[in-house]
């Protein structure tokens, strides 16, 4: 296979093409600037050819595995991540594009993935595509950067656990529309596909950061941007229901402060708002271990939350009979606690 590279010094390997890449990154730092731009736009479609075939044939898999393992030995893959600020709009769309397709290269059937073993081993990399979300330019270059990073168990692990991770609650909440709205993409599969995929590693998370995770995610709940709002409820409402997190289910229940915060988006003026919340909010009234402060604040709210339950919109189509029956048994509940009288403590 032939690239278009500079005629007087043709690269026509793998290999030359890496290191006709890292050449031009690192060109970048220089004065020839426009010219380095240029080798790194020509270089970086040449592997984006490669990776993913030419339109008329599939890209050969020896030649793609032998570039990932390249890339990753001359730190190639550091180079794309630091210089993607450097680079142009179409360069910056066809760096992510290969990125994406080297992490899912393996050295063969039974070994890990070689440029996720790379990442592992570079985890500040993944450090910067966060705080990249700062700037406008390739906020949303990182933003798929970091989706397909978070697809990989130790990937995601890292971030969960780094500091980096309590930027993402300010991130969804950030002015710009088009990034805020790709930084609550990246949220929902990061930490809740997260939450929902890799077990082992989120009951690690919470069991030692419960407090400190759903403060943060509280913040969410009652943010004043109704798009954060309604994905954070739905999100909530998802993950709490699945039956492999019915511990963290357990805990978040008791605690009257998250109640409160439902009633509170059952007043939402968005129907889908108030569906979702009434789905945390059942569960809140169902359960049959209520602590006194829960059963108290629904006894002191019981006329309210009936009106707000009486005007709660129907289901998604297909639902209605249940959504209704459920709410029936919520109500009856509620009713039930109000003709009991709490001894005082």
């Amino acid at each position: 296979m032939s690239f278009f590279f500079k005629a007087s010094k043709p690269r026509s390997t793998p290999i030359e093409l890496v290191k006709a890449i890292k050449e031009s990154l690192l060109a970048l730092d220089t004065k020839t600037v426009v010219k380095a731009l240029e080798e790194v736009e020509k270089y970086i479609l040449s592997l984006r050819q490669i990776l993913t075939g030419d339109g008329e044939a599939e890209p050969n898999q020896d030649q793609v595995l032998q570039i990932a393992l390249e890339i990753c030995k001359e730190d190639v893959l550091s180079l794309f991540v630091h210089k993607l600020p450097s680079l142009g709009w179409e360069a910056r769309k066809d760096l992510v594009h290969c990125w994406c397709i080297l992490l899912r290269q393996k050295v063969d059937s039974t070994s890990s993935y070689c440029c996720v073993e790379y990442v592992e081993n570079h985890s500040e990399l993944l450090d910067f595509l966060v705080v990249c979300y700062n700037n406008k330019e390739i906020a949303l270059n990182c933003g798929n950067m970091l989706r397909e990073c978070i697809k990989y168990p130790t990937l995601a692990k890292y971030i969960l656990e780094s500091t980096s991770f309590e930027l993402f609650f300010k991130y969804v909440e950030l002015p710009t529309f088009d990034i805020a709205s790709d930084a609550l993409a990246t949220f929902k599969v990061y930490p809740m596909d997260l939450l929902t995929k890799h077990e082992i590693a989120v009951s690690q998370f919470l069991s030692s950061n419960y407090e400190q995770f759903f403060e943060l995610y509280e913040k969410l709940l009652t943010s004043t941007n109704y798009v954060t709002r309604r994905q954070s409820v739905k999100f909530l409402s998802e993950f709490l229901l699945e039956p492999p997190n019915s511990q963290i289910m357990k805990r978040y229940i008791l605690e009257v402060r998250y109640l409160q915060i439902m009633m509170g988006l059952l007043k939402d003026s968005s129907k889908n708002i108030q569906i979702c919340a009434f789905h945390i909010f059942k569960v809140f009234v169902a359960n049959p271990n209520k602590p006194r402060d829960v059963i108290q604040f629904l006894i002191n709210n019981n006329e309210e939350l009936l009106k707000l339950l009486h005007k709660l919109p129907t289901s998604k189509a297909g639902e209605d009979e249940q959504f209704e029956e459920e709410k029936d048994l919520v109500v009856k509940e509620i009713e039930r606690l109000s003709h009991l009288s709490m001894p005082t403590a």
